[in-house]
């Protein structure tokens, strides 16, 4: 008697092409955050960090002006593209590298090129975060977590702006959130590039005075921000920027008090 034997499925033992290419999809999402972690690690793995010290910038601080200076076009570029890789892998040190723009460019192009740097940075960590975590937390997330999601996702602009305003929030964790939470590309941009315009301000301020103080060994004081005649300012403008937010509660409080 002939044994009679069921017909595998196209694909071998790995099952259904449908399963694999899912999968294949499912690690592949996976790949640019992967490759921003690895940069991170290499980072550190090779010794970069020693370079992000203000020992390196006292040590090879004139090299660096006559690269800016022989160098007009290719230096400002080779600054925002540097920049924008530490915001990419997440590197600790964005202070020094704004008051290096400062230093090396003036306040004014060392905060037009700090902030070109630090969002073109931030958008490919946005990407990458968006990529392989928001449909994971969104197959998770519970009822408060949607409902935090429509609600940051209502407000995202003046939200976004009162974490890139308020200096204490760490600039890495306030790229990965607006991911998570489904924020536009076009508002997640908008929203940075306002908002860190005036902390990279202050720095470049900084910077633009640091040659005097390498001169005379010392280094620049990085809790500078923290002073209350620039603080306050800046708190101020965060408050600001909730504005829209209570409006809208006021107005729909109002018209329900009214119904």
């Amino acid at each position: 008697m002939k044994e009679s034997r069921t017909p595998r499925p196209e694909g071998g033992n790995d099952g259904h092409p449908e399963g694999r290419q899912t999968r294949r999809a499912a690690v592949r999402r996976f790949i640019p955050l992967a490759v921003l972690l690895l940069g991170l690690v290499l980072f550190f793995a090779l010794g970069f960090d020693r370079y992000l010290s203000f020992q390196a910038l006292h040590d090879h601080h004139e090299w660096l002006r006559a690269q800016v200076r022989d160098n007009a076009l290719l230096a400002p570029l080779a600054f925002i593209a540097v920049y924008a890789l530490a915001t990419a892998f997440s590197v600790p040190g964005g202070a020094i590298l704004t008051i290096v723009g400062g230093f090396l460019f003036g306040i004014w192009l060392g905060t037009v090129y700090v902030v070109i740097g630090a969002t073109l940075g931030s958008i490919g960590v946005f990407l990458a975060a968006r990529t392989a975590l928001h449909d994971v937390l969104q197959a998770k997330a519970g009822r408060a977590m949607k409902r935090m999601e429509e609600g940051f996702r209502e407000h995202a602009l003046s939200y976004l702006l009162f974490l890139r305003l308020v200096p204490i929030f760490p600039f890495w964790l306030v790229n990965l959130v607006p991911a998570l939470l489904g924020v536009p590309l076009g508002v997640y941009v908008l929203g940075t590039v306002l908002g860190i315009i005036p902390g990279s301000f202050v720095y470049a301020s900084v910077g633009n005075g640091l040659g005097a103080l390498l001169e005379r060994g010392e280094t620049p004081n990085l809790g500078v921000i923290f002073d209350p005649e620039i603080l306050l300012p800046i708190l101020g403008l965060s408050l600001l920027s909730l504005l829209p937010i209570v409006y809208k509660r006021w107005r729909k409080g109002r018209s329900g008090a009214s119904n």
